[in-house]
């Protein structure tokens, strides 16, 4: 039986991470991957799915120009856009590969990358399932990275073909005329933006609650709503799914609205978008008894789990699905086996990007998390109507809105980006949230002219009572409030 330091069953983000850090502590590494290389990170997943929205955002952006200009909207063909979108994947993927390749042949042997699965036959014993069959190995310590899956309905037969997960798009051979997609949280909104962004589906999005995205706050969400509606997508507000199935070589589906009321409904194609479950199964875990959740995650602490030399990140974790989150878990779970972490894991100031029209990025708490757990905080809320970046883009939608304690040190406790260079803006204040200081550290900073951050410093005078432009003044466009005791107050 061959014996490891480090056995890594997973290769998506969260265990490549892990694998490479690993092998900065020159351990003996084993990691297992039964399907793809880099996982829903690269395929039917991260990179897949925004390179699309790129192609949707720059050929929306640019039909609009043409038409500004009085000059004819270029046209689009679907069998392009995929091409493109198989080529980022490809690239990613092959570079992934050829690194891991390199990695293995500098390794002198204590690197072992084995396409197959892996199951736990006790806490430091796995079971490997490959081509050549069937074989045991020893690992000192463990770490779980295998991912997870969309979230079905048992109700709805998804055949990838009519009714879709997110990974199932890629199976599409041209754009359907007309699409559902149930589910209005960030996956579903954000393929809600990219078939609208081309012109060439109409797109229906069904929704439980009285708005999208309803995690969110509701001047965030607003904005969403109102480009969404003028693209053409129809949001059936607060309607509950009765039933969806294929008939006659298309999709029929029943909504039953909040008064009542049934309609029946046809589209080409579906796409069913409401969460996403743990890889669980034929793992080991349920046998060796590890500690899990009733949703079926592996419960752990600081990516320890309930049996101490088995770890688990990413996905497969309870905490935050991201990738830049999964890879970090990774890390840390090698660092906390073979080092001394600086601190645990904090989720706090996790960054966060939602691929809509236009772009949303989010670090820490939004207005309904600091209420709901009963904090006095102060609000500041800067328009990009007043950012000479934007002007000068002709791109003025959007807006920054920062909350801080209702204290004297005003620590940060989030803030939320809507529009251009969203994505862009929010590291500094994310910086201030992981070491836990006052906005007063960017407020005189002097930050690129003209830029969109510059929006940000803006907010953040606001908040310190010295802005430039003056929210009692220009209330159109800026806002400064107090929530205290459970209200607003002047």
């Amino acid at each position: 039986m061959q014996k490891y330091d480090l056995c890594i069953i997973g290769g998506g983000p969260s265990g490549y991470a892990a694998a490479m850090r690993a092998v900065d502590f020159n351990k003996t590494v084993i990691l297992v991957e039964r399907d793809r290389l880099g996982g829903a990170g690269i395929y039917d997943g991260a990179l897949s799915s925004k390179t699309f929205w790129e192609i949707s955002k720059e050929y929306a952006s640019f039909s609009k120009k043409m038409l500004h200009y009085g000059l004819s909207e270029p046209d689009i063909h679907f069998h392009n856009v995929l091409q493109e979108v198989n080529d980022a994947v490809f690239e990613r993927s092959h570079q992934l590969e050829e690194h891991l390749q390199l990695v293995i042949q500098r390794s002198n042997a204590a690197f072992r990358f084995v396409k197959g699965s892996g199951r736990l036959h006790s806490s430091n014993q796995i079971e490997l399932d490959t081509d050549s069959g069937k074989e045991l190995v020893f690992a000192e310590n463990i770490i779980i990275a295998t991912g997870s899956r969309p979230r079905k309905i048992p109700t709805i037969k998804v055949d990838e073909k009519f009714i879709m997960s997110s990974d199932g798009i890629s199976s599409l051979e041209e754009f359907p005329e007309s699409l559902v997609i149930l589910g209005a949280g960030v996956i579903g909104c954000e393929f809600a933006t990219i078939f609208s962004n081309f012109q060439k589906t109409k797109v229906h999005l069904i929704c439980k609650d009285d708005r999208i995205l309803p995690f969110e706050d509701t001047d965030l969400a607003q904005v969403i709503e109102i480009n969404l509606e003028s693209n053409g997508v129809i949001i059936h507000r607060e309607s509950k799914l009765e039933k969806m199935e294929v008939v006659a070589g298309k999709v029929e589906y029943l909504l039953e609205h909040a008064d009542g009321k049934k309609e029946v409904f046809q589209a080409e194609k579906a796409l069913v978008s409401i969460g996403r479950i743990p890889n669980i199964e034929n793992t080991g875990l349920h046998e060796l008894g590890v500690d899990l959740s009733a949703a079926g995650h592996i419960v752990d602490n600081d990516t320890q789990t309930s049996i101490s030399n088995i770890f688990a990140v990413g996905d497969i974790t309870a905490d935050i699905a991201l990738v830049n989150v999964g890879e970090l878990e990774g890390r840390h779970a090698v660092e906390k086996i073979y080092g001394k972490p600086k601190r645990p894991m904090i989720y706090e100031n996790i960054s966060t990007i939602m691929f809509l029209n236009p772009e949303v990025a989010g670090v820490g708490m939004n207005e309904q998390q600091a209420q709901k757990a009963g904090l006095n905080y102060r609000v500041a809320s800067f328009d990009f109507r007043c950012i000479p970046r934007a002007v000068a883009m002709r791109n003025t939608q959007g807006f920054f809105k920062i909350l801080v304690t209702d204290d004297s040190h005003m620590k940060v406790l989030g803030m939320r980006a809507v529009g251009e260079h969203a994505s862009s803006a929010i590291q500094g204040v994310a910086l201030l949230i992981a070491t836990d200081k006052g906005i007063e550290e960017l407020a005189e900073l002097i930050h690129p002219h003209p830029s969109i951050i510059e929006g940000i410093q803006e907010c953040i005078r606001m908040l310190l009572g010295k802005s430039i432009y003056k929210p009692y003044i220009f209330n159109e466009f800026l806002q400064y409030k107090c929530f205290r005791d459970g209200q607003y107050i002047d």
